[in-house]
């Protein structure tokens, strides 16, 4: 058969592409997940100096609005060497947020320390175990699209109502664990739904996969420590 016959061209070319597209998903797989490694290790540096100076912690407000402005930075900057910037400096950010509430379990609990590996450990086993099933089983989950809007919104209305409801010094144990576990369970489809989007090629840029990756697992972490602390002995 000639070698320029148009099916053998069209054949070499289509296989050619899958090649192309399978090499470049295995690098931004690798750049997100070394990329997360290091801002990981990053804001735990920032989130042990926030601990050893006692820093205070800055407030929800303030967390909310430095956490919006450097992720707005980053995605503006996510295609040129600054996102790489960018990217430490709200990864870095969000570990000094973490120190002081590591900081306060440690000495508000007498298990403080067991809480905080509980969940520290808790966190990386589900990332670890919901991400590779995401890598290797290669099965999309964007039908979790929808659902994890959805608990998103009764989340974000849920975190208001308990922000209200303490303001006027109503006791809200039993809501903030129920909105603690929603935002667990979240965290979790999200580390499916957010891995699953780096694989099928929906999420082409690693600084912005690395930062999507990150939230999940800072805002699981945050939670589990909460849901143990309310179940801790003080």
């Amino acid at each position: 058969m000639s070698t320029n016959d148009p099916f053998v061209l069209k054949t070499k070319d289509m296989v050619g592409g899958v090649t192309e597209s399978a090499l470049a998903t295995n690098k931004l797989i690798r750049n997100t997940y070394m990329l997360l490694s290091m801002t990981l290790l990053f804001s735990a540096f920032t989130a042990g100096l926030a601990m050893v100076f006692k820093l205070p912690h800055p407030g929800f407000i303030l967390t909310l609005v430095g956490f919006i402005g450097l992720f707005f930075l980053t995605s503006s900057l996510r295609n040129s060497v600054w996102g790489l910037a960018a990217v430490f400096a709200l990864t870095g950010f969000m570990g000094l947020t973490i120190g002081p509430v590591i900081n306060a379990f440690i000495h508000t609990y007498s298990n403080g320390h067991e809480l905080v590996i509980m969940a520290f450990g808790m966190t990386a086993m589900v990332f670890l175990g919901l991400s590779g099933y995401a890598l290797t089983t290669k099965k999309g989950f964007s039908f979790l699209n929808a659902a994890l809007f959805a608990g998103l919104i009764v989340a974000i209305v849920g975190i208001a109502g308990v922000f209200v409801l303490s303001l006027f010094g109503i006791q809200v144990g039993g809501m903030q664990l129920a909105i603690s576990g929603l935002i667990v369970l979240l965290m979790a489809g999200f580390m499916l739904y957010d891995t699953s989007n780096i694989v099928h090629g929906y999420e082409t840029n690693y600084i912005m996969a690395t930062v999507t990756l990150y939230v999940d697992i800072y805002n699981m972490f945050l939670n589990l420590l909460a849901i143990f602390g309310l179940w801790g002995e003080e």
